[in-house]
């Protein structure tokens, strides 16, 4: 080393106040300086491959430490070789004597702040593995894992260990290795921390020198990965009320053949009943909205349904819906089939006629219209215009693609609104009105329809209802009030397919399924007198009536629905859903009964209906928790924000003087709701609350910010 001359200072204190000045101070050591140790000579060539200098110095003087009880003590450090211990900012704060080919402990100069040895880089995209061991086996470890992007730390002395692994956490993941049988003594006093553990049956290193690889010992099916970050963290407890618990379906809603169809349904298709149910309505209106209307007040109304279902991608929703509407299909498909033949007629009779005959003809042999009334992808302005142009009458959207219908360029576009009015519209008057351009391409003179029934059974995944069962204008134009919704369990992992006699049980043989669908063929395809039309072809529906007692039981549920809107009620925030409830009852009843081939609603009819009405009820307030206008309270709030203002920061923490002066209101600058709110969050497992000498922290549980 070159040095000037030293003055008395110098010389006694030797003393540098960072360690960069400490480290300025001596020469990077040289292959040859490194006396044949290979524990060193390894290091010198790792460092030399990954391109990283001056980390292994010639010591060629004592050095005097300044800092911890050892302050003022002369360390024997001439003839060693100096390791650049860094910072979580790759920063050299202190130094570490080695002794070639010595059986010393490193001699570490400044024990009072977190450092290691790296080896490798601090870049973002580097797993950091920290290191409890010799300098040896550390050295090994890194060249086993030198392909494999990570970066060595190493403490050099156990005792700094867990104050190093602290340190680098509060800047980036750390990996740390240990063996199950010292689990709990490696592991514990990390816990908290941004750390993850890998646990194996035999010692890493041993697995890597026995040529195995680093992605190998973490697939092993003996390999445990624990999160400490996570690990002294409960799971936090939901705010609101718990929407992983669904309402119990009331199969008692239905009755007789019904009733068997559901469980049928739901037992060869492997569903929750209320997946069934929902279907089996979908059929029913679709069905019955031809024939009937339901009494409501002085008048009567459609029976059309909006059915939403909640089933994740492979939960049985098609299965189930192709059971229910089996024969609807199955007619679908014929009128298309008879059509396809009309067309082709149509257009050879047409062939070859030309101004008066052609005129004549078109006159006398309107162009047959397409027969279909089942929809399952498509967009709601065509169905309009088919309404409109008299096409067509009564029609379904049915669909176990939800997305679909809420996804659609009709629903995410400029036009929702109007789309969203014209369904409301449509299931509350069975009128459409629509008017277009009379320059446009698609001009027609018609622009309204009357007395028309359109019913929508849409099933679908979660991340797609979610989204829409939110959204403030499908709440807002009151078509999600007119729904109801059913959000059943996920059977999925208790299902069985391996059954033989299941197996061999088809749906197609079961008695109750067969007279379902006989039923079903006589309301697709009655009788000429049966039809409901008047002598001029339109649309005339039975109008259903009260059998004695039945309307004095349905308006006294539709008072304690009233009251329930009240405040404080649980009710108060539904007042659109709940004014529905009501009419989907009244319509319910009529369709039971009508399948039934009856044109009066009992008591009975009208108390089950309101069983369904309620246990959608109850699913939307489950679903949605029923807040002002989907508002969090102020516990949700409070947490919320708290996690927004900790993330990024490792521990997730936020001082308490922060939260009185920044958190939302009503909490902001209110010691009072703010204590009790921190202590509710604190109860739900959501925080800690904790004192640092003289300051208050807020610890945050680190699973809210996954």
């Amino acid at each position: 080393m070159t040095t000037t001359p030293q003055t008395a200072a110098h010389e006694k204190a030797r003393a540098f106040s960072t360690g960069l000045d400490m480290i300025s101070r001596f020469n990077a050591a040289t292959r040859q300086g490194l006396a044949d140790d290979n524990t060193l000579l390894s290091l010198y060539d790792q460092c030399e491959q990954l391109g990283i200098q001056n980390k292994l110095l010639h010591l060629d003087s004592d050095i005097t430490i300044t800092t911890g009880f050892d302050t003022g003590r002369r360390a024997p450090t001439a003839g060693t070789i100096g390791l650049v211990l860094s910072d979580n900012q790759d920063q050299p704060v202190t130094l570490a004597s080695i002794t070639p080919n010595g059986n010393t402990k490193p001699l570490i100069i400044d024990r009072m702040q977190p450092s290691a040895f790296i080896i490798g880089t601090l870049d973002s995209n580097r797993e950091l593995i920290a290191i409890d061991d010799t300098l040896e086996n550390a050295v090994m470890l890194a060249q086993c894992l030198i392909n494999d992007n990570v970066t060595i730390l190493v403490s050099l002395d156990s005792l700094l260990f867990n104050g190093m692994v602290k340190h680098f956490a509060e800047v980036a993941p750390v990996t740390i290795f240990t063996t199950i049988d010292k689990k709990d003594k490696v592991c514990k006093p990390l816990a908290g921390c941004n750390v993850k553990a890998v646990i194996t049956v035999f010692d890493v290193l041993l697995q890597l020198d026995n040529h195995s690889s680093y992605a190998a010992i973490l697939a092993d099916d003996d390999t445990i990965i624990i999160d400490l970050q996570s690990e002294i963290w409960g799971t936090p407890e939901p705010l609101a009320n718990d929407p992983s618990k669904p309402t119990p379906y009331p199969i008692e809603a239905f009755k007789g053949l019904l009733k068997h169809v559901v469980k049928a349904i739901a037992h060869y298709s492997q569903v929750p009943d209320a997946m069934a149910g929902q279907c089996v309505l979908g059929a029913l209106a679709h069905m019955g909205q031809r024939f009937i209307d339901a009494p409501m007040g002085h008048g009567h109304m459609p029976t059309s349904l909006i059915l939403i279902t909640e089933g994740e991608s492979g939960s049985g929703k098609t299965q189930a819906m192709g059971l229910t509407h089996f024969k609807i299909k199955e007619y679908e498909r014929q009128q298309y089939a008879i059509y396809l033949d009309n067309i082709a007629a149509w257009d050879s009779d047409k062939a070859g006629l030309k101004g008066k005959e052609l005129a004549q003809f078109l006159e006398d042999n309107p162009k047959p219209q397409n027969p279909k009334t089942l929809f399952d992808d498509a967009t709601i302005e065509p169905i309009l215009d088919r309404f409109i142009s008299g096409e067509m009458n009564n029609a379904s959207w049915t669909t176990d693609e939800a997305g679909q219908f809420f996804n659609g360029h009709t629903m995410t576009g400029d036009t929702a609104g109007s789309a969203l009015s014209a369904l409301t519209k449509l299931w509350s008057d069975g009128e459409v009105s629509r008017l277009r351009s009379q320059k446009s391409a698609y001009a027609t003179p018609q622009t309204d329809a009357h007395s028309v029934r359109m019913t929508l059974l849409l099933q679908g995944q979660r991340v797609v209802l979610e989204q829409a069962l939110t959204d403030p204008l499908m709440n807002g134009q009151g078509f999600l009030a007119r729904a109801l919704i059913a959000c059943p369990p996920d059977l999925r992992g208790h299902r069985v397919w391996d059954d033989a006699k299941r197996r061999n049980d088809s749906p197609y043989d079961n008695p109750h399924l067969i007279e379902y669908w006989s039923r079903c063929q006589s309301l697709l395809d009655p009788l000429p007198a049966n039809e409901p039309t008047t002598a001029q072809g339109q649309p005339q529906r039975i109008k259903m009536q009260w059998a004695e007692g039945a309307e004095q039981v349905f308006c006294s549920h539709m008072q304690g629905i009233e009251n329930r809107q009240a405040n404080g009620q649980t009710l108060e925030y539904l007042k659109a859903y709940a004014s529905r409830m009501a009419e989907n009852a009244s319509r319910i009843a009529s369709l039971m009964a009508f399948f039934e081939g009856r044109k009066i609603i009992t008591v009975d009819d009208i108390t089950r209906a309101f069983m369904l009405v309620e246990y959608s009820t109850a699913e939307r307030l489950r679903y949605l928790d029923a807040t002002p206008t989907g508002e969090q309270n102020d516990s949700e709030k409070l947490s919320s924000w708290l996690v927004d203002k900790a993330r990024g920061k490792n521990p997730p923490m936020l001082n308490r003087t922060d939260a009185y002066n920044g958190a939302p209101k009503p909490m902001r600058k209110n010691n009072k709701v703010l204590q009790n709110e921190l202590d509710n969050l604190e109860s739900m497992g959501h925080i800690r609350q904790m004192e640092e000498g003289k300051k208050k922290v807020i610890y945050i549980n680190p699973k809210l910010l996954i």
